[in-house]
């Protein structure tokens, strides 16, 4: 019996048996993903003849029935018995609207070279191998902002003196904080130069609520109050930097050095924004199209991430009034929509501002969609600060980190990096939402498309699709763009393991 059995006992590795025909190469791929079963097969036949049907269509409506040249709607009228498909020649002679606007002709040569500069500055800064990091996100987060806004706008722009005081207010805020960081500094300069900075604001408010003279500095006009904000906004710069040198120590110089850094900066600012260098004005209201499109999406994209990371930051905080703060500023804009957010933007914001200090509509847009975008990327940004776990917290304080160094070299870059695809997510339906801002009377890409429709020398009735085709192009061009570089950037940044 043994001698039986042994004989059929596989002595060698057996070789394993080829497929069957019918589950291998390109037919066993279609059998098994689209034919495996009679419902799989129903399916499969109608949804691929449903394709083909609206694929043909589609095709002979932009292409092959299309109108690529024109002058007027003529070219995009039927004949009799004729079929006419889609009306780029309306397209092609409005395009010059859709991409700038009523800016005018003479002076595009800014808003190119203004797109010049953004992408010869971006670029680097999404491709991993270029050097200098450092220089090129200083150029493009600081310094390009105000160089577009000084070639769009032809820079000479009227700034109110209770403008100029806020901002000095603000200058002195951070001139304290940072004079705070030389600790041989005599507490007492420090705490006058806090007591200033607070002072210089709540005078601005109450030059909103109580009417004053004027008073002319260079080409500045003041309130009295604004006046007596701003004087003490200087005072206060002028204690930090007194504090700065009293103390002693080898970094003083260091200390001296960021202390003047803000207040000098906001001078640049207003010297850059108020000079004059010989271009001509142009109001934003000629601004439009898809340049316009771009102008509030990437503000709202550049204001949205650090105030929501800060606002995230707020509602984690183990200081009550911060949390309730941060929670209120969350709840609040989260629960009201965007439209009417652009219309108390647009209305309510002048009535809040100090004596003095004005916003155009498009400041005012601005402000809005940055505020509203922000307290949905305070939530994103919250889920990442949650999913990191308390050891990391732990090994980062017992390294005798501080919060901010906790936050800023462990915790924050973890978490950022678990929630791109929610914060691309959000700047895609920020990208998206800028097309409300034409309820407001901006003309963006959407909206200017739209005023084309009302052309009488092109309507036609391919006019209207042709236009918004062309629009939701546009908008899946770089909605897609962002997509696809937020899942080469998880790639790249990837650390776990499949």
């Amino acid at each position: 019996m043994e001698e039986q059995v042994a004989a059929y006992v596989a002595r060698e590795q057996k070789q394993p048996l080829p497929a069957p025909p019918s589950e291998v190469g390109v037919g066993g791929a279609l059998r098994k993903n689209f034919f495996a079963t009679p419902v799989d097969t129903l399916l499969t036949v109608v949804l691929g003849l449903f394709s083909l049907w609206a694929a043909w269509n589609l095709l002979q409506w932009a292409l092959l029935s299309a109108v690529f040249t024109g002058t007027d709607r003529e070219a995009c009228l039927a004949g009799e018995g004729e079929a006419v498909g889609a009306c780029w020649a309306f397209v092609r002679a409005k395009f010059g609207q859709f991409f700038y606007g009523l800016y005018p002709m003479a002076e595009r040569w800014r808003v190119d070279l203004v797109l010049f500069l953004l992408v010869a500055l971006a670029l680097p800064m999404a491709i991993p191998s270029v050097p200098f990091k450092r220089l090129n996100a200083f150029l493009l987060i600081v310094a390009f902002p105000f160089l577009a806004l000084m070639l769009l706008t032809g820079g000479n722009i009227r700034i109110a003196g209770g403008w100029i005081a806020f901002l000095f207010a603000l200058a002195a805020f951070v001139a304290a904080a940072l004079a705070a960081g030389n600790l041989s500094a005599p507490p007492r300069l420090l705490r006058m130069a806090s007591w200033l900075a607070g002072a210089s604001v709540l005078i601005l408010i109450l030059a909103n609520a109580v009417s004053s003279g004027r008073v002319d500095l260079m080409a500045f006009r003041f309130s009295l109050l604004s006046m007596l904000a701003f004087l003490a906004a200087l005072a206060s710069i002028g204690v930090s930097v007194a504090a700065a040198l009293a103390g002693k120590g080898e970094g003083r110089k260091g200390v001296l050095l960021s202390v003047l850094a803000a207040p000098l900066f906001v001078a640049v600012i207003i010297v850059l924004l108020a000079g004059d260098f010989g271009l001509r004005r142009v109001p934003t209201n000629l601004w439009g199209g898809l340049m316009l499109t771009l102008v509030v999406a990437l503000t709202g994209i550049a204001a949205s991430l650090p105030l929501g990371i800060l606002l995230a930051l707020g509602r984690r905080s183990h200081l009550p009034a911060v949390r309730l703060f941060s929670i209120i500023f969350i709840e609040f804009w989260r629960g009201v929509p965007l439209i009417t957010v652009l219309f108390m933007s647009a209305f309510m914001i002048p009535l809040l501002l100090p004596e003095g200090v004005t916003f155009n509509q498009l400041l005012r847009a601005l402000i809005g969609v940055a505020l509203f975008s922000a307290a949905y990327m305070a939530e994103v940004v919250r889920g990442g600060l949650q999913a990191i776990p308390k050891g990391q917290y732990e090994g980062a304080q017992a390294l005798g980190l501080g919060y901010w160094q906790m936050m800023r070299l462990v915790v924050m870059p973890q978490a950022l990096k678990m929630v791109i695809p929610g914060i691309v997510n959000t700047f895609i339906g920020l990208f998206k939402d800028t097309s409300l801002v034409y309820i407001i009377g901006l003309a963006d890409l959407l909206g200017t498309v739209r005023r084309g429709f009302s052309d009488p020398n092109w309507i036609t009735p391919t006019t209207a699709a042709s236009g918004l085709v062309f629009a939701a192009f546009i908008y899946w061009l770089f909605c897609f763009g962002m997509s696809r570089y937020s899942i080469y950037t998880e790639r790249r940044l990837h650390t776990g393991h499949e």
